[in-house]
């Protein structure tokens, strides 16, 4: 059984190649490195250097590997950004994942775990979000993930091909440094440029409707959303499911909570500073997580000091 992941040079996909080491699945990487790095795949690790949207190349590399399963995370992940660029993120994610689905069907290939994210709920109106709930994204990158979930559930009915679809609630933390989360586009990381630079953390929004009035997310370690991977792995291995599992810890934290444990971790006192809201920004969600507890036997964890903690020490400092 080998797997290929796509964006596997990239801060999920580093740490999904290296727990699929661990657990003794042989992997791939195809990545185009447009924001990936070589410094997060092993040595041994075969790097495919491919655009997405290149189906030739794509093919080729399912078939020269020999591969049996797709991991697929590569995608442009910025909420923001995709309020900007709407077509730009629907071309890269919907077009990109539309080619690999042909490559995949072409080449034979019956397995696929699709990385999806909490953000096709949008903003639900209750406090743990179940797998059931109906996708009402808000922003273009839950659209352009809610699609492709479509697109895999369709390619299920019609050529029997088996997928687990995972999604990520906020991924946090690194098991080393060369693994870190440099995209810069989540508030951990975020936080910790702002600190770093000696500049106090912005929060985006304080007059949310919740406990502090700042938005409520489910924060969950790296390393324990790549185990969600493994486990999701043996599924497919052991046939050709249809399933879709939250990945979280099952509990939330606000915004000003998550710059507090930063403070804990960091010895230091930064403050922050109140802007207005981001467009495409949910109040609150955190994932209900019984489904995955139950049926993959997988449970979170690490704790939020603990995230915070690797991430700090994966952090490149002065």
């Amino acid at each position: 059984m080998t797997w290929l992941v796509t964006g596997g040079a990239g801060y999920i996909g580093g740490h999904v190649v290296a727990a699929l080491r661990a657990a003794g699945l042989p992997a791939v990487v195809l990545d185009d490195l447009s924001t990936g790095s070589l410094a997060r795949v092993p040595a041994d690790v075969p790097v495919l250097t491919v655009a997405l949207h290149d189906f030739d190349a794509v093919l080729a590399g399912l078939r020269d590997h020999e591969v049996t399963g797709v991991i697929h995370l590569a995608a442009k992940k910025a909420v923001g950004e995709s309020v900007e660029r709407p077509l730009y993120y629907y071309r890269e994610n919907v077009g990109g994942f539309e080619v690999l689905l042909r490559a995949i069907r072409s080449a034979g290939v019956s397995r696929l775990l699709l990385s999806s994210s909490a953000s096709v709920y949008g903003n639900p109106d209750q406090d743990q979000v179940t797998e059931d709930l109906p996708l009402r994204p808000l922003s273009p990158y839950g659209q352009t993930k809610t699609v492709c979930e479509w697109m895999v559930a369709a390619a299920h009915q019609a050529y029997e091909l088996g997928y687990v679809t995972l999604r990520y609630f906020n991924v946090v933390g690194a098991a080393s440094r060369e693994l870190a989360d440099t995209g810069v586009f989540n508030l951990v990381p975020l936080a910790l440029q702002a600190i770093s630079a000696g500049r106090q953390p912005l929060v985006f929004g304080a007059d949310y409707p919740t406990r502090d009035g700042t938005c409520i997310r489910d924060y969950v370690d790296v390393r324990d959303v790549a185990d969600a991977h493994v486990a999701a792995a043996r599924l497919l291995d052991a046939g050709k499911p249809a399933a879709v599992y939250n990945v979280g810890r099952g509990e939330g934290f606000t915004v000003k909570e998550v710059l507090a444990a930063i403070d804990r971790v960091t010895g230091m006192d930064v403050g922050y500073q109140v802007v207005d809201r981001r467009p495409g920004d949910p109040t609150s969600y955190c994932a209900a997580v019984d489904k995955i507890e139950r049926e993959l036997g997988w449970t979170a964890r690490y704790t939020l000091d603990d995230m915070v903690a690797s991430a700090w020490a994966a952090w490149p400092k002065p």
